[in-house]
């Protein structure tokens, strides 16, 4: 991220969280995506400069020239120009140099805490670490063989197929739940009621859709 020339290596894995007050910036893992957030750094000499264009805009509103607000701008814009922040930003840099490593694999900036494998040098992409990497495997071959084995159980030897189930009371419109009986009114949610009128099935229904009788 830094080098000892003075330059600042160029990186994407962070953003400029800056103010008018001063210097933050937070550096993220490229992998993982967690990161760090530099300690705030105050600028005394933007806020002072900020202070002086207060006191020219004063001087301009009691009717004195306003030489003095021009100066102060030209000041702060002086105090908040690149050196600083880049004086900042290679500060907080070191600060967060020991939680990142860049990976010579595929270059890319990651945090050792989750995303390095310091056996082999590398980032967990291109280096995996093996326990961890045969753990996911079992487990992964274990769901399948417990999906397998239960599609080989008949679960529905128990069931009445034949039967449309209800999912909801036709007596108080309760939720079912899954079972024969309603569990708040007692009501047979298997009990198919026919129409008085030409015997079709009515199952819940409030008329009749052959003849159109109510049940």
């Amino acid at each position: 991220m830094d080098s000892a020339d003075g330059l600042i290596a160029f990186t994407d894995n962070f953003s400029d969280l800056s103010n008018q007050d001063g210097y933050q910036f937070e550096f993220r893992c490229e992998r993982c995506g967690n990161g760090h957030r530099s300690p705030f750094q105050r600028d005394k000499v933007a806020t002072g400069g900020r202070l002086l264009r207060g006191i020219g805009s004063m001087t301009s509103r009691f009717g004195v020239v306003d030489r003095l607000g021009s100066a102060s701008t030209e000041l702060y814009d002086r105090f908040s120009g690149s050196a600083a922040k880049d004086k900042a930003l290679r500060t907080a840099v070191e600060a967060v140099r020991p939680h990142f490593a860049q990976c010579r694999g595929c270059g890319e900036w990651v945090c050792r805490d989750v995303c390095w494998n310091d056996a082999i040098g590398q980032c967990l992409t291109c280096a995996p670490i093996v326990a961890d990497e045969l753990a996911r495997a079992q487990a992964a071959a274990q769901v399948a063989q417990i999906q397998e084995r239960t599609a080989e159980v008949d679960w529905a030897a128990d069931l009445d197929l034949a039967t449309r189930r209800r999912v909801s009371c036709p007596s108080c419109s309760a939720p079912s739940r899954g079972g024969r009986f309603c569990t708040e009114c007692g009501t047979d949610l298997q009990a198919a009621s026919a129409c008085a009128g030409c015997g079709t099935v009515l199952a819940g229904a409030r008329f009749c859709p052959d003849c159109g009788r109510p049940a």
